[in-house]
């Protein structure tokens, strides 16, 4: 017999949240590892003892998780969501009868408590923590890399940079103009680099004009990840214009955070050819003792069959390089009584050859043909980039490799997973905001997949 549906007229009900949240949800998993116990003291010196009490920072931040771990983009679509989704009223603790907040509030705070407090590198640091004590960073090698977001940023309503006055842009520009106006010494952001890219955005100054691989050029921010490669662990997280002289200053920050933060300083670090200058490569070698698994930015090698600078042995004793020849070249060739004369200062170095060495050479025409003697520049932290080049040759260097790929799935999943393909909210504390809790989410999605409650069955996501 064909049954039927009818609502039953009940007054009083018997319902339990908590029975209705699968044992394997995600957010069931993840509960278990948001340690936001610290976050009351954290923003506590910003309210004030007078007054009506606030809604409940813990339920903002909790939403905001929600929304970066199932990819909910929009603010208002989050509230609905919440409001009606019964594992996301449990994990806010609202019951079935609490009130979702507006999502206004989400900009309230966002830039007022929050912001004042860094409550949000906090909540971050909370979960690398958690990581620490799961077992799951071994620090032993890190990897480091970026990727672009585009920007809230429209080419139409955006000026020739030689058209943009900063002057300006204080008196009429938005708020996303001048926290960019506020970052101009900041390394990441405004200093950077001296050259100017061809557009500028007025809604977004900070966000930078630029073409990745084949695609038509757009304004962007990039996402740094310095990752643990054992449990791809993102260690942290800093945002950047989308340059590479930012984005190697943002490596360069987030280890020095990270071992000041954790006690971290990794064996060796991966990275692609990007950070392979001799200035990264001096500091990682020198000032910190990382082996660098990175190849090395070298405009010295020659594609047309002559010699390349790799081709001659250098002699540190006797300052000077030695040719496949034989023959040595020397920055000298006469002795200084002023031992000051000759002390490396820094800078780039040219050792040339003896005219007459290389006009009777056999092999000149594999050498210098063009010329009457072969010369030959030493950068600066060229010790370095040997070290890295004989790095590169090791078993270790193809084991890091393969590693480093881990940065690039971390990447896929930030836009694919956690549907982060654009960004929504604008300037460099915008972009900050947006990657903070992206990679709260990232590493929390990791806790629940290593460490689940029952290992037999997978979260829903």
């Amino acid at each position: 017999m064909m049954g039927t549906q009818s609502a039953p007229a009940q007054l009083f009900y018997d319902f339990d949240l908590e029975d209705h949240v699968p044992a394997n949800h995600m957010l069931r998993e993840i509960d278990r590892f948001l340690d936001i116990d610290g976050m009351r003291a954290k923003v506590q010196p910003f309210y004030s003892h007078l007054g009506r009490p606030s809604i409940d920072p813990e339920l903002i931040v909790r939403m905001l998780v929600i929304g970066y771990v199932m990819g909910i983009r929009s603010e208002r679509r989050l509230c609905d969501e919440v409001h009606l989704n019964l594992a996301y009223r449990w994990f806010c603790r609202l019951g079935l009868d609490g009130k979702v907040p507006n999502h206004s509030t989400f900009s309230k705070y966002r830039h007022g408590k929050f912001r004042e407090s860094d409550l949000l590198r906090h909540v971050f640091e909370a979960t690398v923590e958690r990581c620490l004590k799961e077992n799951l960073v071994s620090g032993e090698g890190f990897a480091v890399d970026a990727s672009l977001i585009p920007a809230d940023a429209n080419k139409t309503r955006s000026l020739p940079a030689s058209e943009w006055n900063a002057d300006v842009a204080r008196k009429v520009g938005s708020r996303a103009a001048r926290e960019y106006l506020d970052t101009l010494d900041d390394a990441t952001f405004g200093a950077a680099s001296p050259s100017q890219p061809k557009f500028v955005a007025k809604s977004d100054p900070a966000a930078q004009w630029t073409r990745a691989e084949e695609s038509r050029p757009y304004f962007a921010y990039a996402t740094n990840y310095l990752i643990d490669t054992e449990h791809s662990v993102i260690m942290d997280v800093e945002a950047t214009r989308a340059i590479r002289q930012a984005e190697v200053g943002a490596s360069k920050t987030m280890l020095g955070r990270t071992e000041k933060r954790f006690g971290i300083k990794p064996d060796w670090i991966a990275a692609d050819t990007a950070y392979g200058s001799a200035e990264n490569l001096g500091w990682l070698v020198k000032k910190q003792g990382i082996i660098p698994f990175i190849p090395v930015i070298d405009k010295a090698e020659r594609s047309d069959g002559t010699w390349s600078r790799s081709d001659f042995e250098w002699d540190e004793e006797n300052d000077q390089y030695i040719c496949p020849d034989g023959h040595s070249l020397r920055r000298f060739r006469r002795n200084y009584s002023d031992p000051n004369r000759v002390k490396k200062i820094g800078g780039t170095y040219k050792y040339r050859a003896l005219k007459a060495h290389c006009q009777a050479c056999p092999s000149k025409q594999r050498c210098c043909p063009n010329m009457d003697a072969r010369a030959v520049t030493r950068e600066p932290d060229e010790d370095a980039r040997d070290f890295a080049r004989s790095a590169r040759k090791s078993r270790a260097y193809k084991i890091s490799r393969n590693k480093r790929k881990k940065v690039e799935m971390l990447f896929a999943h930030l836009k694919r997973i956690l549907n982060l393909t654009r960004l929504r909210l604008r300037g460099p504390n915008g972009a900050k905001d947006e990657f903070l809790l992206a990679a709260i989410a990232l590493n929390l999605r990791k806790l629940a997949r290593r460490r689940p409650r029952t290992p037999q069955t997978e979260a829903i996501a």
